[in-house]
């Protein structure tokens, strides 16, 4: 039986963990051609080999190398259906407005939102020329919420993201283009257990209000994933995806 993404190729940025990881797995399960797209090259490498796709190096933040990635990816396999563009970062550094200085700010920004760009303006095209595609960018929950444990430049980023995927996903409906903003609650990924190992009050914080009472896993982000890029969700797009346990829609989480 053939996979919901059988002869599809698809581009995966932070695809060497997390929820990239899961996700560049899911696709190849799924019949899918994947392109790996991480600073890691020994595991980006393995990960290729794993699942019969291709690895490139690249820093989503650099236009040159985003720009490369998807040149690779079409001169390699001929075209481009699918483009999550999921690479990003949280750092310690990214605290309250009032302790996160300019050069934090900026490179949370670089890598969470303006790779965004970078990404969505070199597949569009090439989307353009093959009659379609489905781009999923990734957002989260703090883009429709506010947090007194504040990320500023990671929130700020991600409201960025979502807003962009949107205006996207409006603009280039007719042309068969559909683009869509996944949004996870918090996951169990390295981001978070580095989270929990530098300030487990503070990630403690963060899970009492999952109404769920626990964190994601990053297989069930690649579900949703994996159901963006599909035909299943074909009228589908500029949508917030909220993957959150429940956390966007509380008043009082469940004792």
């Amino acid at each position: 039986m053939a996979g919901r993404l059988a002869e599809k190729v698809a581009v995966v940025t932070g695809g060497c963990s997390g929820i990239g990881l899961a996700t560049v797995r899911r696709f190849a399960e799924e019949g899918a051609t994947v392109v790996v797209a991480d600073l890691a090259d020994e595991a980006g490498e393995a990960l290729a080999a794993e699942i019969g796709g291709t690895y490139v190096h690249c820093d989503v933040s650099s236009k040159d190398d985003v720009d490369a990635l998807f040149a690779t990816a079409l001169e390699r396999h001929g075209r481009v259906d699918i483009a999550f563009n999921n690479a990003g970062i949280s750092p310690p550094e990214d605290d309250s407005i009032l302790d996160t200085d300019l050069d934090a700010w900026r490179r949370v920004q670089e890598i969470n939102l303006t790779s965004v760009y970078l990404c969505c303006k070199a597949v569009i095209p090439i989307m353009l020329e093959q009659g379609g595609g489905s781009i999923i960018n990734t957002a989260s929950f703090v883009a429709v919420m506010g947090a007194a444990t504040s990320q500023i430049s990671y929130s700020a980023s991600k409201g960025g993201v979502l807003s962009m995927t949107r205006e996207l996903g409006v603009q280039f409906a007719r042309q068969g283009i559909r683009v869509n903003a996944l949004c996870p609650g918090p996951v169990n990924t390295p981001l978070l257990k580095e989270l929990f190992a530098s300030d487990p009050e503070r990630a403690a914080r963060r899970l009492v209000h999952v109404p769920m009472g626990r964190f994601a896993e990053p297989e069930e982000m690649a579900s949703a994933v994996l159901f963006l890029a599909s035909d299943d969700s074909s009228f589908m797009t500029a949508s917030t995806f909220l993957v959150d346990g429940g956390i966007s829609g509380a008043y009082v989480t469940p004792l």
